[in-house]
């Protein structure tokens, strides 16, 4: 490997913590698109970055602190703003308050999950091949979408009702980050049909879903990435 070649994928990775961070500024100020914009980018370095480094045999311990550091503000702390943002808008529309104004906080118990659960992947030797647990882009992409989704809605659906309901999903998605349920990876060695069906169910759920809803259907491709797994019968 080349002096160069090391550096690659610490790069990839500094560049999903980059936009992770910009994505929270956009956030901050209620501009949903940009945010969830900048979360899919993120997920796109996170990808690329442990592509190279399996393509450049460029591991590294720094490496794999360093991920999970991007990992947590691009895929926990990020979410969690654009939904703290969304709940504390409609706050401003319906006038809230008692319970209401309290639940807007609870999505920042997802950087908190978040943590614990790449905490966990770190040094669980079980999840070589697959995972016990949602992922957290594939979390965070699930919250990016519902985010974007909901925030043109606000002036007619907003109030106690839309908080209730993310502070439910909010805590079964919480559970499934660290929960022990198999998720199959997207690795693939591999174009074949054989050993990869799920796989291409997903493909091809997941791009019906976003042609029929729109960005709210990237939320239910993550959606049915956890029904497959559920339902795998070769785990």
């Amino acid at each position: 490997m080349n002096h160069i070649g090391k550096y690659v994928p610490n790069t990839l990775t500094s560049l999903s913590l980059l936009s992770g961070c910009i994505g929270i500024a956009f956030a901050f100020n209620n501009n949903a698109g940009g945010a969830l914009i900048c979360i899919i980018i993120s997920a796109c370095f996170d990808f690329l970055d442990g592509l190279a480094a399996r393509l450049l045999n460029a591991y590294s311990d720094m490496g794999k602190e360093l991920d999970s550091l991007a990992d947590l503000v691009a895929f926990g702390v990020a979410p969690a703003m654009l939904i703290f943002a969304l709940l504390s808008k409609s706050c401003a529309y319906s006038q809230c308050g008692g319970v209401e104004e309290y639940l807007r906080y609870l999505p920042f118990s997802i950087p908190v999950f978040s943590a614990l659960r790449l905490a966990r992947f770190n040094v669980d030797e079980r999840q070589k091949d697959a995972f016990l647990g949602l992922p957290v882009p594939a979390h965070a992409l699930f919250w990016g979408a519902v985010g974007y989704s909901f925030f043109p809605l606000l002036e007619t659906y907003g109030g106690f009702e839309l908080s209730l309901i993310i502070a439910i999903a909010t805590c079964i998605t919480s559970f499934l980050l660290i929960s022990e349920i198999p998720m199959f990876s997207l690795k693939t060695k591999s174009l074949a049909w054989r050993g990869n069906e799920l796989r291409y169910v997903l493909l091809a759920g997941s791009l019906a879903s976003i042609f029929l809803a729109g960005v709210l259907g990237i939320a239910g491709a993550i959606f049915l990435y956890v029904l497959l797994s559920v339902f795998d019968k070769n785990r």
